[in-house]
This record gives structure tokens, sequence and C-alpha cells, in this order.
């Protein structure tokens, strides 16, 4: 009864601390603060684990948009000061998992389970869909963040053709090898926190640590599936006015790849939902 009470309010405290700061140094516009003071509210109250996966996102995606803002500045068309969201966005990258956590919770109340298909399939798979959401999220930020500041030409994905950078489906080295970085970093996150939180059998609780492979896998699978679509289903194209590459046709605009199917924040949702099912699976056989 007192982690029904104490935990909620604890949940809304630490959001609402979150989301003002946000707001203050523009991370998020005003939408994008509510929206995410709503999703971090039932993150957390829902049990640590998940608030803290969502929480690393956050924090590490916000951090690294900002990291080498005048060259990012130049590349990307769509580039916003401070890179921030707003609650389409915001919604977009946490919609999933937040319906997720809703059903976990449902099921099992304020009790974090382990990872442990021998005691539930269901929960098993539903808190994998939780660790590939945000491998996949993780894993897609810090490979387009890092990647587009590397020296090395990204090459489109689906013909290893060299691309100028901001091409959607342009992958480098150093953007895969951030994308594994981010998903092993979700992975610690649910490891620490559940080992504080959850109560398993020492066996069962030792497993837990092969999320850590898990989710570096899942982070490197999202990129990969975020650029296969953002190749072939979203559109590219370099503007000859503003010297930069752009996600919608026009006059000026000279086709690179894709087709104008669907924008970014599309990508995101199909990939996170793939991402989701595919490391869901994987966990039911893992644990």
């Amino acid at each position: 009864m007192e982690k029904m009470i104490i935990q909620p309010l604890i949940a809304v405290l630490i959001s609402s601390l979150i989301a003002i700061g946000a707001y203050r140094r523009k991370s998020l516009d005003f939408s994008g603060a509510v929206a995410g003071f709503l999703v971090m509210t039932i993150h957390i109250g829902v049990g640590y684990r998940y608030g803290a996966m969502l929480l690393v996102f956050f924090f590490t995606s916000s951090k690294l948009t900002k990291v080498g803002e005048e060259k990012k500045r130049r590349v990307d068309a769509d580039y916003k000061e401070g890179g921030q969201r707003n609650w389409v966005q915001v919604v977009s990258n946490s919609g999933i998992a937040t319906i997720l956590v809703v059903i976990i919770w449902i099921l099992t109340g304020w009790e974090d389970k382990c990872l442990d298909s021998k005691e539930s399939n269901l929960i098993t798979l539903l808190v994998g869909g939780v660790i590939g959401h945000y491998a996949c999220c993780n894993g897609d930020t810090w490979s387009s963040e890092l990647g587009i500041l590397s020296d090395a030409q990204p090459r489109l994905i689906t013909t290893f053709k060299p691309v100028r950078k901001g091409t959607n489906g342009g992958v480098t080295n150093a953007g895969l090898l951030a994308a594994a970085a981010a998903g092993s970093v979700i992975g610690l996150a649910f490891v620490a926190f559940g080992f504080l939180s959850a109560k398993c059998t020492f066996d069962v609780a030792l497993k837990q640590l092969l999320v850590i492979p898990l989710s570096t896998l899942a982070g490197v699978c999202g990129s990969v599936i975020d650029s296969l679509l953002g190749a072939t289903l979203q559109f590219s194209g370099f503007c000859t006015v503003r010297n930069k590459v752009v996600g919608k046709p026009g006059p000026t605009v000279k086709k690179i790849s894709g087709l104008n199917f669907l924008d970014n924040n599309g990508v995101n949702v199909v990939s996170i939902l793939m991402t989701s099912i595919l490391t869901s699976i994987a966990c039911l056989y893992v644990f």
C-alpha cells in the first residue's frame, strides 16, 4: 500500500522537475514538455526500471543533439536550436513503450518482475518490448547525432553508394558503433535498476545480465531498420537553393532516394515497433 502512494508521488515530482528543466533548456517545447511529463510519470510510476530506460534515452539524446551544433546546422535542413522536440516527437519515441508499460502495470501492479518465461511468457514479451523500444530509440539517435559528425562519407544502406550527409538511409561505421553503444547503455540501466527493484531467484537474477548484449544488438537492429525504411519509404533530395539535403520534393530539389511515403516520425514509429517485436521474441527464447 505504501508503494502505491509513494512511487506515483515520486514519479510526479521527478517528471515535473525534468519536464520544466527540459522546457527551459529548449530541449522540449511546451507541448513536448507536457507530453514528456505524462510519459515520464507513467514510466516511473509503474517501475523505476522503465523510468531509468526512458531517462537514459532522453538525457543522452538531448545531450548528443547539442554536440557539434554548428556542423549539424550546415547539414541538417530541419535543424532546431537545442534539438527542441514537440509532443509528436515525444509520442512517436515513447508511445509504444508507454502502452506496454501500462499493460504491465495492469497485469502485475507495482511488482517488478524479472525476465523469466518459465514464470510468465506474456510479461517476458511485454518487458522485452520495452527494452527493444528504448534500445531502438537510443540506437537511432546516437547513430544519427554522432554519425553525421563523422568525417567518413555515408553510404546508402540499400545500394552502398556514397551519399551526402543528412540523406535518410545513409550509414557510417561510426554511426553503427554508436548504435551498439546506445543499446548497451539501455541494457545497463535496466539491469542496474532491476537488481535493486526486482525480486527473483539468484540464477534468474544473474541471467538478467544477458539483457546487455541483447539490447546492444537491438540498438544496432533498430538503427539498421530505421535506415532501411529511410532509404526506401522516406524521401531524400538535394535542394540546389538551400544547398542541403531535404525531406520533401520540390522544383529545386533533385531526388537522391526514397518514396515520399513516411516522414521521420513515421519511420521512427515503424522501426520502434519492429524492433520491439523482435526483441520480445528474442527475450522469450533467451529467458
